[in-house]
């Protein structure tokens, strides 16, 4: 099933610390995400996680947080569909699996492994003071973020 014949997936990815800057934009993203009616899929815990999910919830969206405990007592509160892997970080890659594309928060290593998937994958991908790496399109607006991989998304179809 292709983008356009199913609801669009889009991971937010990044870490469980992050700036202010950060926060807010994975915040804003979530929100204008499910605006747009994309399901949102994240690491479902703290951070860059619990921004975007917050977002995402609060405008009516739906979130899936893929777990990397062996229960759902990590995920927060704004998780809505929490999916309970008990892999550790090593559930990134299902994470990166399950969507059409990719919206990278600044991060660390494990941010990093995510990213690294979606490119391997050729999955879109764009990011907010995260990584310089070839394939990833620095965006530094929410509304462009969303913007830009949708589009890309659509492309790909």
């Amino acid at each position: 099933m292709t983008p356009s014949q199913s609801v669009i997936r889009v991971a937010i990815i990044g870490g469980r610390v992050a700036s202010p800057e950060g926060i807010q934009f994975a915040y804003e993203t979530g929100k204008i995400l499910a605006e747009r009616n994309v399901i949102l899929y994240t690491g479902g815990g703290p951070g860059i996680m619990e921004a975007a999910s917050r977002g995402a919830h609060e405008a009516g969206g739906i979130v899936v947080g893929v777990l990397k405990e062996d229960d759902d007592s990590w995920a927060n509160e704004h998780v809505r569909i929490p999916i309970v892997t008990g892999m550790g970080d090593l559930r990134n890659g299902i994470i990166i699996r399950s969507v059409h594309g990719a919206i990278a928060v600044e991060g660390a290593y494990g941010t990093l492994s995510e990213i690294a998937f979606t490119l391997g994958y050729e999955k879109p991908l764009v990011g907010f003071h995260s990584w310089n790496i070839p394939g990833l399109l620095a965006v530094e607006r929410a509304q462009d973020a969303v913007d830009r991989i949708l589009e890309l998304i659509e492309s790909a179809d």
